[in-house]
């Protein structure tokens, strides 16, 4: 198989609150440091009140300060929200407390809705489409001082001469173009947007133009995973993640909320359905069947990384989850 790695998104569940999302997520990334998974992130959303990760550079240090050889970044940073210079001068702070250990994946969405995008101060001139100009100005504030610059030329300290890995997030075929173009390694969202994954993949690995970051494309996918010890425990564990999403397409995004028998549904084996008209790409069931579904997805997708997703409520059993994971 693949490295693994860990996408959280900080769950804050029903009946809890972002204190606890916080230290679970540090118990997460120390269980996944002691596992040997390759890298953590967490993500930028806003006035989302199942997610504890908004201000995503301040718990990046939280949870680096609290392990010690785990990568950790974010997955993503929402580009259009900020000033490329206030990212440079975060992350280039975040690397000088942890050096060689900080990822930054970035992204064109704001993470939010219009009216909360409004809120983050985001100008009228503020335009998603401007994203490739964006990465090319932030890679800019991470190289060395050159002595021919002329006076006031703006730096960013700290940033200047750090070599932080930086990563294109994408869920359409946008962020596959930018990457490539780019010679940026790309992660693609197919464990919440699966439809475009295949072409997006093409798309990469085709235009793909080698630059000073690789040499040859470097592809992440992203994919949910529930395992437990039998199929029955993980079809009620995943009810969770399922409930949660659909409340976020209906417009009233929620807490993670407990299993409900009512989102149960039977597990499909990988490939039951083409991967074209899939909304996720998922994997649920006893390790048996999770290592058969994410074997045949790596056969047929070749990533270079798979990122792992667990939406599970109880986090004894999250923590379990990513254990099965760890040893297929």
């Amino acid at each position: 198989m693949v490295p693994l790695s860990v996408l959280d998104l900080a769950p804050i569940t029903q009946g809890s609150d972002a204190a606890t999302a916080l230290k679970n997520s540090l118990e997460l990334a120390r269980h996944a440091e002691r596992l040997g998974y390759r890298r953590l992130w967490v993500a930028e959303h806003h006035n989302m009140p199942g997610i504890a990760s908004a201000a995503t550079a301040v718990v990046i240090a939280h949870l680096a300060g609290g392990t010690s050889t785990l990568r950790i970044g974010a997955g993503g940073i929402m580009l259009p929200n900020h000033a490329p210079l206030v990212v440079a001068e975060q992350f280039g702070t975040l690397e000088a407390l942890f050096p060689g250990r900080i990822d930054l994946g970035l992204g064109r969405a704001p993470g939010t809705d219009q009216a909360t995008a409004r809120a983050l101060r985001r100008t009228l001139a503020s335009n998603p489409d401007a994203f490739p100009q964006d990465v090319l100005e932030l890679l800019s504030y991470f190289q060395p001082r050159d002595p021919s610059d002329p006076p006031g030329t703006i730096r960013a300290v700290p940033g200047e001469g750090l070599t932080i890995p930086i990563y294109i997030l994408g869920s359409s075929l946008f962020g596959a173009q930018v990457a490539a173009a780019l010679g940026l390694p790309f992660a693609f969202a197919s464990h919440f947007a699966a439809g475009l994954m295949l072409q997006a993949i093409q798309i990469y690995r085709e235009s793909f133009r080698p630059s000073v970051f690789g040499s040859e494309p470097y592809l992440i996918l992203g994919v949910n995973i529930v395992a437990a010890d039998t199929d029955d425990q993980t079809r009620l564990l995943a009810t969770s993640g399922r409930e949660s999403f659909a409340n976020l397409r209906r417009g009233m995004p929620t807490p993670l909320p407990p299993p409900n028998p009512a989102f149960e549904r039977e597990v499909l084996p990988f490939g039951a359905i083409p991967l074209e008209e899939v909304q996720s790409v998922s994997f649920v069931g006893s390790p048996a069947t999770v290592k058969d579904g994410l074997t045949r997805f790596v056969e047929r997708t070749q990533p270079d990384e798979v990122m792992v997703v667990a939406h599970i409520y109880d986090q004894a059993a999250r923590l379990r989850s990513y254990e099965i994971a760890s040893m297929l």
